[in-house]
C-alpha cells in the first residue's frame, strides 16, 4: 500500500469523526508517536495526515502540547487544494525542525556539535556586542547590508562567474530566495523542469504556486541529457530548477559536457535556469557551474550560509542579471520588506575576520573524514556506496531487491530512528527504485547500523 492511501484513510478517518460529532471541539487527539504505534504506520505519515486535517480547519497545532479539535472545525472553509498538497510534501521537513527522534541519518543538516565546536562560535556573540546599536535596529536596505554584498560578489567572481554588488540580494536562506524566483518567474500553470530525484521543499513551492512540475532524471554527472532533450517534446519549461554540485539528495556533480548541454537546450528552447548551490563554500571555486558558463544571462544563482555556518542565521542570496535582480528586490520590498542587518553584519563580520575561512576549513575536515566512515561502515554491513564525487553531506544508498523502503521506514521510526525515503525526493513521490537519502555525520551512528545490517540480512517486507 502506498504511503499516500494510508494518508488519505487516515484523514478520512480524523475528519468523519470531527464532523460527526465523536471528537470534540478542543479534545487532544494521539500524538504523532502514539498514533503511528496504534494505527501501524510511519510517523511521517501521521504527520502528514495531521498536517492536512490542520490545514482543512479539522485540527489544530499547540506548540509543545500536541494536535486538538479545531475549536470550529466543521466552520472552517476548506484549505486550498494546492496548499494541501505542499503541505503534504514537505512533512518530512517538519521532523527536521520538531526532531521527535534520536537516530537521524535522515536529516538534511549537519549535527549542530560542527558548528558549536568550532572556533567560529566564540566570535558570534563577541561579533553580536561590537554591533553599532543604532544601524542594527532599522529595517535597513531591501537589497540587505552592503558590504556583505560586496563579499558574495568576489566570492562569485572567483567562482568565474561575473557578477557586481548589484547583482546580489540578499535573503532569509536558501529557501526565501527560491520563493522569491518562484514569485517573479513561475505563473500559475506554468511548466517548470527540477531535478528528479531533487530538493523536495522546492517540488512543495511550486506545488504552492500551482505549477505543472515535470521531473528530470538526475545522475550522477548531473541531469540526464537524453531525459531532458524528451520532456522538452512535451513542452518548453518556465524554467529548471537544479542544483549542480553535491547535490541534495544524491550526492552527484555536475560535469561539464553535461553543463554545456543543458545550457544549449535553455538557449535553443528559450528557458530559465534557477542554479542552487548551498555548499559552494565547500567545494573548490573552479567546480563547474551552470552560472558561471552563462554569466548569469539565463541562469539565476543560489547561495546560502545556512548550511556551512548555521541554520539558524537565515542568510542567503541570489545573484542574476542586474534587471531580474531588482525585479527580485521589489517582491522581496513588498513580502517581508528587508532582512535582518544582524545577522547579515554578523556574517559579514565573521568574513572580513578571517573566522569563517578558518571554519570552513574545519568543517571540511569533518565531512571528508565523516564520508569516509560512513561508507567504510555501510559497506561492513552490506549496503556498499560509490564514493561520492565531490565531498558534500550526503549519500544516496540504494536498497538492495526485496528490501522495501516504506517498510523499513516504518521499522525505523518505530525503533526511533528518523530516516529519508528516496520517494520523498521524486516530484511524484513514487516511481524510482528504493533508496535512501543519508546524512554522512549520522551514517555511522551504532543504532542505525545494527539496524541496517538486520534489515539487509532479513529485507523488511511490507
Amino acid at each position: 500500500m502506498k504511503p499516500t492511501s494510508k494518508v488519505i484513510r487516515m484523514v478520512a478517518r480524523l475528519s468523519a469523526a470531527v464532523e460527526s460529532g465523536l471528537l470534540r471541539p478542543g479534545a487532544r487527539v494521539a500524538s504523532v508517536r502514539e498514533a503511528a504505534l496504534e494505527q501501524g504506520v510511519s510517523k511521517n505519515t501521521v504527520t502528514e495526515a495531521y498536517d492536512r486535517l490542520v490545514a482543512s480547519g479539522h485540527l489544530e497545532a499547540r506548540r509543545g502540547a500536541g494536535y486538538f479539535v479545531a475549536a470550529q472545525s466543521v466552520r472552517q472553509p476548506p484549505a486550498r487544494s494546492e496548499v494541501v498538497e505542499a503541505l503534504g510534501l514537505v512533512s518530512l521537513l517538519r521532523e527536521q525542525t520538531e526532531g521527535h527522534y534520536v537516530v537521524r541519518p535522515g536529516e538534511g543538516r549537519p549535527p549542530p556539535s560542527w558548528m558549536e565546536e568550532s572556533e567560529l562560535a566564540r566570535h558570534v556573540a563577541r561579533t553580536a556586542r561590537a554591533q553599532h546599536r543604532g544601524e542594527t535596529h532599522g529595517y535597513g536596505s531591501s537589497w540587505g547590508y552592503g558590504p556583505l554584498r560586496e563579499q558574495v560578489a568576489l566570492a562569485l567572481t572567483e567562482r568565474s562567474i561575473d557578477c557586481s554588488a548589484g547583482q546580489v540580494l540578499l535573503t532569509q536562506g536558501a529557501n526565501h530566495a527560491l520563493d522569491l524566483v518562484i514569485r517573479h518567474l513561475v505563473a500559475p500553470g506554468d511548466r517548470v523542469f527540477v531535478d528528479d530525484p531533487g530538493y523536495y521543499p522546492l517540488f512543495a513551492k511550486l506545488r504552492l504556486a500551482r505549477a505543472e512540475v515535470v521531473g528530470i532524471r538526475r545522475t550522477m554527472e548531473g541531469p540526464d541529457l537524453e531525459d531532458l532533450r524528451s520532456k522538452l517534446e512535451g513542452g518548453r519549461p518556465r524554467a529548471f530548477f537544479t542544483q549542480s554540485l553535491a547535490h541534495n539528495p544524491t550526492g552527484g556533480t555536475l560535469i561539464p559536457s553535461v553543463a554545456h548541454g543543458v545550457l544549449q537546450e535553455a538557449e535553443a528552447h528559450g528557458f530559465q535556469i534557477v542554479e542552487d548551490d548551498p555548499f559552494a563554500d565547500l567545494l573548490p571555486p573552479s567546480s563547474p557551474r551552470l552560472a558561471s558558463l552563462d554569466g548569469l544571462r539565463r541562469v539565476l544563482y543560489v547561495g546560502t550560509f545556512s548550511k556551512t555556518l548555521s541554520a539558524s542565521l537565515r542568510v542567503g542570496y541570489v545573484a542574476a542579471a542586474a534587471p531580474v535582480a531588482r525585479a527580485l528586490d521589489d517582491l522581496k520590498l513588498i513580502t517581508v520588506v528587508s532582512t535582518s542587518q544582524f545577522t547579515e553584519r554578523l556574517v559579514a563580520g565573521l568574513i572580513r575576520d578571517g573566522h569563517y575561512l578558518r571554519h570552513l576549513r574545519r568543517l571540511r575536515q569533518r565531512v571528508e573524514a565523516a564520508t569516509a566512515q560512513a561508507l567504510q561502515d555501510l559497506a561492513s554491513v552490506g549496503l556498499p556506496i560509490a564514493p561520492p564525487p565531490c565531498r558534500g553531506f550526503y549519500l544516496w544508498a540504494a536498497l538492495p531487491p526485496g528490501l522495501e523502503e516504506e517498510a523499513l521506514c516504518r521499522e525505523a521510526a518505530r525503533r526511533g530512528i528518523f530516516l529519508a525515503p528516496g520517494s520523498v525526493f521524486s516530484p511524484e513521490k513514487a516511481g524510482g527504485p528504493p533508496a535512501l537519502r543519508l546524512n554522512v555525520a549520522h551514517a555511522s551512528d551504532p543504532a542505525f547500523l545494527s539496524f541496517l545490517a538486520e534489515a539487509l540480512a532479513g529485507p523488511a517486507r511490507g
